[in-house]
């Protein structure tokens, strides 16, 4: 789970502010509300398009998301350009923070290789980031509506894209390419889904809350681990309203959580530094409701799966340590799900991403054959 550079968050306020599209989100999941050019240009791309679009919360509720579409360069094969649903990893929970509004930083290498390979990218910002409402931070089925639904949006914005498209995610958007990948074929049967990649995936999420999530946590985790633990309670908020998360929190833990809001990952981590995360909590996650409405939210789920998946992990990821996600592969593994995993031993974080083009690259072209 990533991070934005605080500058060049901070710089993308006014653009994202000024391409969002107002007033309700009306139209069929898919359906374009507003294209605008994109200044910044991955490398090897014809066009660069910031597309506003209607999707579903996972309340099934019409919400705006927006997103980039990048085009390559050259003639589109026979059919179109298959494309590539791009889920990113942890930014934030600010419209500041949106990927379409900056130049997506440390994800364009990998944006760049994937055109590269002949793919156009439909690259979704997520619902609440750039666009009215509030980002419901790692709400699987939210991202994966929202994914899917770009796809729609940018073969309606495009007619050379093909129907033909993969998911391919890290992170935050790891956990997002599990939830795609567990209901592409069903959420958008007009479309020829045809698998996933999970780049070191959020996984095991409301486990680990319960765990650290209450008073007397030793104080011995690093602030980035306080800033993913404001985000998903934030985005647990943000996705049943209902729930009252004030109930679990100390004054100091809800204003952390409000500035989760609308402070992107390097600013929201400098304003952690030296806080004790059970200072958060008046009483622990595990008592009350939080579980019951945290997992359907947070937790991958073991059914639905109908294509190739990919699991890609860094056996040195403090992010997103290994044994998470080893225990999420044996939970999908005892129910029955199909999938592949590779484990790359001393390799961290982004290194799961970005130096393994060797074996994803071949298995994404194995999709499209």
């Amino acid at each position: 789970m990533n991070r934005f550079i605080t500058a060049v968050c901070a710089a993308a306020i006014g653009v994202a502010a000024a391409v969002t599209a107002s007033g309700p989100a009306q139209g069929d999941p898919g359906a374009v509300d507003q294209v605008t050019d994109l200044d910044q240009r991955i490398p090897g791309s014809a066009t660069a398009e910031r597309v506003v679009y209607t999707t579903r919360n996972s309340l099934g509720e019409p919400v705006r998301a927006s997103g980039a579409l990048f085009v390559p360069r050259g003639t589109p094969p026979p059919g179109g350009w298959p494309v590539i649903a791009w889920e990113h990893g942890t930014v934030g929970r600010a419209d500041a923070c949106a990927p379409s509004g900056t130049d997506f930083t440390f994800y364009r290498p990998y944006l760049e290789n994937l055109l590269a390979q002949g793919y156009a990218v439909a690259a979704t910002d997520y619902i609440g980031l750039g666009t009215p409402g509030e980002h419901a931070y790692l709400d699987g089925r939210a991202a994966a509506q929202a994914s899917i639904d770009m796809v729609r949006a940018a073969r309606a914005a495009d007619p050379t894209l093909s129907s033909r498209w993969a998911a391919a995610g890290h992170s935050q958007g790891g956990h997002a390419a599990l939830f795609t990948a567990s209901i592409a074929a069903v959420y958008a049967p007009e479309l020829d889904y045809r698998g996933a990649v999970a780049f070191a995936p959020g996984a095991s999420i409301t486990d680990t809350m319960l765990l650290l999530g209450r008073p007397g946590t030793p104080d011995i985790l690093p602030a980035g681990m306080k800033t993913y633990t404001a985000y998903v309670l934030g985005g647990v908020r943000a996705a049943r309203p209902a729930f009252d998360l004030d109930a679990y929190l100390t004054p100091l833990g809800r204003r952390i959580v409000a500035d989760g809001a609308r402070l992107c990952y390097d600013d929201m981590t400098a304003t952690l530094e030296g806080v004790s995360m059970a200072d958060m909590f008046a009483k622990p996650l595990s008592e009350g409701d939080f579980e019951a409405v945290a997992r359907p939210v947070l937790d991958v789920p073991l059914t639905g799966y109908t294509r190739p998946l990919l699991i890609v992990q860094g056996t040195n990821d403090i992010d997103v340590p290994a044994p998470m996600v080893w225990r999420q592969a044996a939970e999908l593994r005892a129910a029955g799900v199909e999938f592949t995993i590779t484990d790359y031993p001393g390799y961290d974080h982004m290194q799961a991403l970005d130096a393994t083009h060797a074996e994803v690259n071949p298995y994404l072209a194995s999709l499209f054959r």
